[in-house]
């Protein structure tokens, strides 16, 4: 690999680790390791909830997933628009008020410790299980561009983003997002123009020939497949995890308390939900066009070059081997943008959920909050190393998140909307949410493991809600 790729790549993402642990502060605290003391303007907010969702996840899975089939996964971004729209409207007001920093501090106030301890385990598993397949994902144009064993790539990636989350806390991160954010844009756009511009007769012609092999279809519109990936399915699936993501996960909500007033981090929640749609959308169009550049150009040596290689691994091969010397350099470093600034804040997140909902105690709070963020990143390596051989890192990832869930967003939509729920009620409809995910993630129910979050959620909802109602009229 040409030396000036490497400098490159090396100096971009050694000042981004520069760049997030120059916020540490012996005379730090806690509120500014969690919130950054409420002090960022909504477009910096809104440009890190951006880098946030797209992550490598985007950056390489979805492209990944146009490569290999169509743009049904794209169904899912159209989703964001009402989960960001909801946020903006209730969720930001709802959560600026809160004293706590914690997104699940309002279910022990419904429900009781137990309720706040779900929501957060659940949580945090989600978040393990993202490190992970992020960082995997990372390592992919890495084991291309270096030649390193991919697990050694693991590691050293993880240990980096490891250092400046601990020691520059959410200001930091949120800070090196914003930056990151445009890194990645131009990243992507610069390559796809590459790709179009590369096929014979252009971009129409690239664009032509993937849509006569319906490459640019949304699935299946048939409502009566449950096991499968149709339209209906990915657009359901969508939008109760945007509204999980939007309502009650911790990255966002931190986010929204470190905006400097409720007006900046209403524009932050939904400038950054629909600038993903766009955004999206040139993932999958370079996904689109790499199958176009490969199997349908006027070269079969071209196809044969990644007969062998999985989905996800044809845009790394593609930055590695077809792009101009620094270039490659500037995209390897793009799709280390997307994974860093998801995977730091994802740390830092997760060790402001340990340290408000576990530990609940202000003493040595700077070193529980670092702690946590060591720990729960050496566990995002080894989920990483269990995913090295998984066929698509999109289907996995979202099968995890979908099951690891645990229906909480029931559970908040329980304690908001009804009042006369009491906390039997919640948790008897958390216990059949939870059989029900568990049976649905086994594989044998013929309903799409997606679809997990969605039976989960309606069940705790409906359960805790008839329960309530059931008993009030009993008494009456």
């Amino acid at each position: 690999m040409n030396i000036i790729d490497l400098i490159i790549f090396f100096v971009f993402t050694g000042g981004i680790v520069l760049l997030g642990a120059s916020f540490y502060s012996r005379k730090a605290t806690a509120d500014d390791f969690t919130s950054a003391g409420r002090s960022l303007p909504g477009w910096v907010v809104g440009m890190s909830i951006f880098s946030t969702y797209v992550s490598s996840i985007s950056y390489l899975g979805y492209p990944g997933k146009a490569y290999d089939s169509n743009w049904n996964a794209f169904v899912f971004s159209l989703s964001i628009p009402i989960a960001s729209w909801a946020a903006a409207k209730w969720f930001v007001p709802f959560y600026r008020k809160q004293t706590s920093v914690s997104a699940y501090s309002f279910l022990e106030e419904r429900f009781g410790l137990w309720a706040r301890w779900y929501a957060s385990a659940c949580y945090l598993l989600t978040q393990i299980a993202r490190i992970g397949t992020i960082v995997y994902l990372l390592a992919l144009p890495m084991n291309l561009l270096l030649g390193w064993d991919i697990r050694l790539v693991i590691v050293v990636t993880s240990v980096a983003i490891m250092i400046y989350s601990m020691l520059g806390g959410v200001k930091g991160v949120i800070w090196a997002d914003a930056i990151q954010g445009f890194i990645m844009i131009g990243g992507a756009l610069i390559c796809l123009f590459i790709l179009w511009f590369s096929f014979p007769g252009g971009p129409v012609e690239s664009v032509r020939v993937a849509w006569q092999a319906d490459k640019f279809s949304l699935g299946s519109f048939s409502f009566t497949t449950l096991g499968e990936s149709t339209f209906w399915v990915c657009l359901i699936y969508g939008i109760f995890t945007n509204l999980q993501n939007y309502g009650i996960d911790q990255n966002y909500v931190q986010r929204y308390h470190a905006a400097k007033s409720d007006r900046e981090a209403r524009f932050s929640a939904l400038f950054g939900g629909y600038l993903f749609i766009p955004v999206s959308a040139v993932f999958f169009l370079i996904g689109t066009a790499l199958w176009s550049y490969y199997n349908a150009g006027s070269s079969s040596a071209l196809a044969t070059e990644v007969g062998g290689l999985k989905g996800d691994q044809v845009f790394p091969y593609f930055i590695v081997n077809a792009l101009p010397t620094g270039l490659t350099g500037l995209l390897v470093a793009s799709i280390f943008a997307a994974g860093m600034s998801t995977v730091s804040t994802s740390i830092t997140s997760g060790a402001t959920v340990v340290l408000s909902d576990f530990y609940r105690r202000q003493r040595g709070s700077l070193l529980v909050l670092r702690l946590s963020s060591l720990v729960i990143g050496v566990l995002g390596i080894l989920i990483s190393l269990a995913l090295v051989n998984v066929d698509s890192i999109l289907d996995s990832w979202w099968k995890l998140s979908s099951i690891f869930s645990g229906g909480m967003l029931g559970l908040f939509l329980l304690g908001f909307m009804s009042q006369k729920v009491r906390n039997v009620d919640a948790a008897i409809g958390v216990v059949c949410g939870f059989l029900v995910i568990a049976w649905i993630s086994l594989g044998n129910s013929g309903i799409h493991e997606y679809l997990a979050i969605v039976f989960g959620t309606i069940i705790i909802f409906l359960v805790g809600f008839l329960m309530a109602k059931l008993i009030h009229a009993k008494k009456r």
